[in-house]
């Protein structure tokens, strides 16, 4: 949160202090949501680039000696199709064939609901509820002639797909379909940016607009409301976030026990936003009153760890080796060492696309390396146990010419929203 009096000053201007000082909750969310900018949302990701990623996807496939590749619900169906299902114990997913166009297996009943989502050339083929889908996925193996070939499965694809096929093909030798999939999930293309960069948008409206109306009384759920409640009037999806209260701040994915704002007491709003399928992840750490010393100084020092992980991220570099550059400053102001406690014990940052959390991660000992169209976090907080923490995350993706964040750090702890 702002210093109290940047606060002040800033919720006079827009008539807001009044009403958070006199309305019930749900009113002040409601008034204050007709103060909350238009963010234009670009469209959803076209036919044409999903039939751009299936032609790729074969060249990957005849490139790795990948006969077919089996993908079912989840990001990377959505990725390949456009069919954005849930996973259940009933198979819906797409074969893909090196050669040759896919087909999409579902239940039968669920088939209208799949063709209406399907975005790219393929065949539906359906499966009743007495009857084996897996058998569905033989049979087309066999007619285009690579159920001897490997077969690749998505790294997410649950053991009982690759179970019941092999008693369908005895002989079927299952791969990892990686070098297919993640490879191109990994590099984002333009329209995949943009999605991206509204997510961001959405999420920082959201955090400053709950973050500025935030005081004392309030609870985890009063916060939250606002963030959610910004977050539809913006257009994004929101599946709820963290948010965490004095010492709660201490533990980075936070504590079971209720926390009521008092004055002086860090709050750290760790929270996502989708946009079409696409994900943004944003942190803000501000404190409720006027910050002390300590806190001040913790958030100067993460902020300085933002800068660092930035400075260091180069096109080529090993992407653990922006974990390792923020660790040793870490670790010469006396935190640590490695990962442990006070200091910094989760990874700098990680993979962010379709899903939060995504390969690559800023991790100590990934070697990948970095390169222009890969997306991620940079979130090296600072945690002291019984006492509070202090999280700053925003995310970037890398170009030619160096990294670019979606959102620019917070300047200060007095100004947490920039």
């Amino acid at each position: 949160m702002m210093h109290a009096k940047i606060a002040r000053r800033t919720l006079l201007k827009s008539g807001a202090l009044a009403a958070a000082m006199t309305l019930p909750l749900g009113r002040v969310m409601a008034q204050a949501a007709t103060e909350l900018p238009t963010i234009p949302l670009p469209p959803p990701i076209s036919s044409a680039e999903r039939q751009q990623r299936l032609l790729k996807s074969r060249d990957l496939m005849r490139a790795n000696g990948i006969g077919a590749m089996i993908v079912e619900s989840g990001p990377s169906l959505d990725y390949l199709t456009g069919i954005q299902w849930w996973r259940s114990e009933r198979l819906t997913g797409v074969v893909i064939p090196a050669e040759g166009e896919p087909i999409v297996v579902t239940p039968f009943f669920e088939s209208p609901s799949i063709k209406e989502m399907l975005a790219v050339p393929a065949e539906v083929r359906t499966w009743q509820e007495d009857e084996e889908p897996l058998k569905l996925v033989a049979d087309f193996l066999k007619e285009r002639g690579v159920a001897g070939q490997p077969i690749g499965f998505e790294e997410t694809d649950r053991f009982f797909i690759e179970d019941r096929l092999k008693k369908q093909l005895p002989a079927a030798h299952i791969v990892s379909a990686n070098p297919v999939i993640r490879t191109q999930r990994m590099i984002k293309s333009p329209a995949e940016l943009a999605l991206m960069q509204a997510a961001n948008d959405v999420m920082l409206a959201s955090l400053r607009y709950a973050g500025e109306r935030t005081r004392v009384g309030m609870t985890r759920a009063d916060i939250d409301g606002m963030i959610a409640a910004a977050q539809k009037k913006l257009g994004g999806d929101y599946d709820g976030g963290l948010v965490l209260i004095g010492e709660a701040s201490a533990y980075p994915h936070g504590s079971k026990i209720p926390h009521v704002v008092q004055r002086g007491d860090i709050v750290l709003m760790d929270c996502t936003s989708t946009v079409h399928g696409y994900q943004a992840d944003i942190t803000r750490t501000f404190v409720v009153g006027e910050p002390s010393a300590d806190q001040r100084k913790l958030w100067d020092q993460v902020h300085r760890g933002q800068q660092i992980a930035i400075q260091t991220a180069k096109v080529g570099l090993p992407a653990g080796a922006v974990d390792d550059a923020v660790r040793r400053v870490y670790e010469s102001w006396g935190f640590g060492p490695g990962y442990r406690l006070p200091g910094l014990s989760h990874r700098t940052g990680h993979g962010i696309g379709m899903e939060v959390h995504e390969p690559v991660y800023l991790v100590h000992g990934e070697t990948t390396p970095l390169a222009p169209g890969m997306c991620f976090s940079d979130e090296p907080g600072l945690y002291v146990p019984g006492k509070f923490g202090v999280r700053l995350e925003d995310c970037w993706h890398m170009t030619q010419s160096g990294p670019k964040f979606f959102t620019q750090p917070p300047p200060s702890i007095e100004r947490p929203f920039g």
